[in-house]
């Protein structure tokens, strides 16, 4: 059918349109915040476009939300723009004979961004988590770079090595300065050094150096030299009863062990599906066109709506997560009423009332009764 066909086909190209234009921005961002992490050490430079990727992953029902939103806004803004929604309201088409094309266009979309923030969203941020977590929790030796100062993942280690070997099991001019959990200082200085493994326990053997200890509160120094000096290096344990973050967590596992803060999160997540579903109802109800005026008003409208809905989401997330409101009525009060609105406000246009028409028609009405009494 010509009238379904043109309108799919219409909202299709700006929904690509704009789907490439929010993904190169939110892209972009990602991208500096991801570099910023690898330059303080919280990410791998290495593994930068990884993060970058699974980071992309989760955000992605909120950039396909927003896309699908502004499509459907600019497109109507469009045609009431040219005159063409007047031509289809002529040839016996409603508003609301809209809906179902719309509609048609959206559900794919919709099941993807439902699809994407139950099981995507927690899945990429748990793999980014693993991802920081295993970069944070590396051993010693592996922080150091050639002509770095690094600290160790205790905090209690500062290493520097001037020169290294291709394989990085040797270096040349070696520092280390290590804090005592009794407060007692050392400073250890080497010609080089040498990785060696004894009964499965990671060494770091010194050769032609020279320690400074010095006693907390006590103001006593001791000098050494030696010949060769070995240290103990070893690797941060990982601590596989980590607790995972909220965020990481499978829906069905938040499912079966209810929590306030896992409510919350679930409330979130389908929040974001049934907000998507709200949008789309919105920018066919609210959306109108002056010809004498450009898209900047409903620009502005979409923008905004979008950012308050949005905020009041995760404002309902922190609010089922610290027990001030149950999850059913979050749902209720917010999704709820602003579909029922939005329906509201969608019947109102579709049967063209007008609170201004109503009134004036009822004072016509009662002037016309008291002037016909006798």
């Amino acid at each position: 059918m010509l009238f379904h066909s043109s309108i799919r086909q219409e909202l299709a190209r700006s929904f690509g349109a704009t789907l490439v234009v929010l993904f190169t921005i939110v892209l972009t961002m990602l991208l500096i915040r991801t570099l910023g992490l690898a330059s303080r050490g919280s990410v791998n430079p290495e593994e930068i476009m990884l993060v970058l990727g699974y980071t992309v992953l989760g955000r992605m029902p909120t950039i396909l939300t927003l896309a699908l939103f502004i499509a459907i806004v600019f497109t109507l803004s469009r045609m009431y723009r040219d005159s063409e929604m007047i031509i289809w309201f002529a040839s016996g088409r409603s508003l609301g004979g809209f809906l179902g094309p719309v509609m048609r266009f959206a559900w794919p979309i919709l099941v993807i961004i439902s699809l994407a923030v139950l099981f995507v969203w927690p899945w990429a941020n748990q793999q980014t988590t693993e991802l920081r977590g295993r970069f944070e929790r590396r051993g010693d030796l592996e922080r150091v770079a050639p002509g770095q100062f690094q600290e160790s993942s205790s905090g209690r280690r500062v290493f520097f090595i001037d020169k290294d070997t291709a394989e990085g099991t040797e270096g040349r001019n070696i520092f280390i300065s290590n804090t005592e959990s009794d407060g007692r200082e050392s400073i250890t200085s080497a010609r080089s050094g040498r990785i060696e493994w004894v009964d499965d326990q990671q060494f770091l053997m010194l050769n032609n150096g020279q320690r400074i200890e010095t006693a907390s509160g006590q103001g006593s120094l001791k000098v050494s030299e030696f010949e060769t000096y070995g240290t103990l290096i070893g690797e941060a344990a990982v601590d596989s009863g980590r607790v995972q973050a909220i965020t990481s967590r499978p829906t069905w596992a938040l499912l079966q062990v209810p929590t306030p803060a896992g409510m919350g999160e679930v409330g979130w997540r389908l929040g974001m599906a049934l907000t998507a579903l709200n949008f789309v109802l919105i920018a066919l109800a609210t959306t109108a066109g002056n010809p004498r005026a450009g898209r900047g008003g409903n620009l502005f409208f979409t923008l905004f709506a979008f950012v308050f809905y949005y905020n009041l989401l995760n404002l309902g997330k922190s609010w089922v997560a610290s027990g001030s409101i149950g999850l059913l009525p979050f749902m209720l009060s917010l999704h709820g009423s602003v579909l029922v609105v939005t329906l509201l406000w969608l019947a109102k246009r579709h049967q063209n009332l007008s609170i201004r028409g109503w009134l004036s028609n009822r004072l016509r009405l009662a002037h016309t009764q008291r002037s016909v009494q006798p």
